[in-house]
């Protein structure tokens, strides 16, 4: 086999799932709005349950689900006969997907779901199968191939459960109102998470360890003080102890290029006035976005009245993972 080949395979398969995918447009119907409806008014949990390939779609989806404000989780079919049906209670609805509609062990579950009373959601691709004509809800998940060259391996058929999975997800985070900071919540450990999360009062330094000068301190003290603290920058303030201005490495630069003495030039003379500051409250993301957008490498947190707590800078923000 040439190259050539494998290219015209690789892109024949795209087309036959890009045109799997394209069918389900028209059946989100009302159907889908009763499927979401069942889920959206559930009691306890969504229990999703499929065996082989569809087993595989199904556990991401209950993860999907799980992560965006629906409560799911996964069964395996063989294990449900043999006792985990036990976690399956009279408040959950059913998602069973299988392309066939007749995997025994998926119906083998059918006697206990109906003795619950709990309804079922089924996804096949067989709208004649018993598990579609068992289920209070059907969603037609049918391709008309699959794209292995074959005809047999599931390959359209579960994207297809996988996009109608997610059209469901995705319908009922919104009919919930899912929020950003709840999806967060479900994600602590990860980069969304800490964006959502973290912020600047979490990563700042505070007290003893910001860099503290004041106006009339001679350039040479000011950055014995910045070398201490290790910020690359050092506020400057007022008899009052209220923040005038910010003196970083860029300002040294500068002052070093008017061959400026720095044991007899106090720091009011070289330093940035009125410098960006943020509130210890701040979204970390959003500090991120001022320094970038600024071309700044540093922040001073203030609190409603002016008062230094806090400064972080750039190197912070990317230890924090926020990059």
């Amino acid at each position: 086999m040439n190259q050539t080949n494998l290219l015209n395979l690789g892109r024949r398969v795209i087309d036959i799932e890009t045109e799997a995918v394209s069918a389900l447009k028209n059946r989100i119907d009302e159907t889908f709005a009763l499927a979401c409806e069942y889920m959206l008014h559930c009691e306890g949990r969504v229990v999703v349950t499929g065996m082989g390939k569809s087993g595989h779609i199904g556990k991401k989806l209950a993860a999907t689900l799980a992560s965006t404000g629906t409560p799911a989780f996964f069964v395996h079919p063989g294990e449900a006969s043999h006792g985990d049906l036990g976690m399956v209670t009279r408040t959950d609805v059913v998602l069973a997907l299988s392309n066939s509609g007749e995997t025994s062990e998926v119906l083998a579950l059918l006697p206990v779901i109906k003795r619950l009373g709990i309804p079922l959601i089924a996804m096949t691709g067989r709208p004649q199968s018993t598990l579609a004509r068992e289920a209070d809800v059907h969603l037609d998940v049918s391709v008309s191939r699959e794209a292995c060259p074959l005809n047999l391996a599931p390959t359209a058929s579960t994207t297809a459960a996988l996009v109608m999975g997610d059209a469901l997800a995705i319908a009922l985070l919104d009919a919930r109102g899912f929020t950003p900071e709840e999806f967060a919540l479900s994600h602590p450990g990860g980069t969304l998470g800490r964006r959502l999360l973290l912020r600047v009062r979490d990563i700042m330094h505070s007290g003893d360890r910001v860099p503290l000068v004041h106006a009339s301190t001679m350039l040479k003290n000011a950055l014995m003080e910045i070398t201490s603290k290790g910020l690359g920058m050092t506020c400057v303030v007022d008899d009052a102890n209220r923040l005038l201005g910010i003196f970083t490495d860029g300002d040294l630069r500068r002052a070093l290029d008017q061959d400026l003495d720095i044991a007899s030039t106090p720091i009011e003379k070289v330093m940035t006035p009125n410098p960006q500051t943020c509130h210890p409250d701040m979204l970390a993301a959003e500090a991120l976005n001022i320094m970038e957008s600024r071309k700044i490498n540093a922040l001073i947190a203030v609190d409603d009245r002016g008062q230094i707590l806090g400064a972080l800078n750039m190197h912070d923000l990317l230890r924090a993972g926020l990059n």
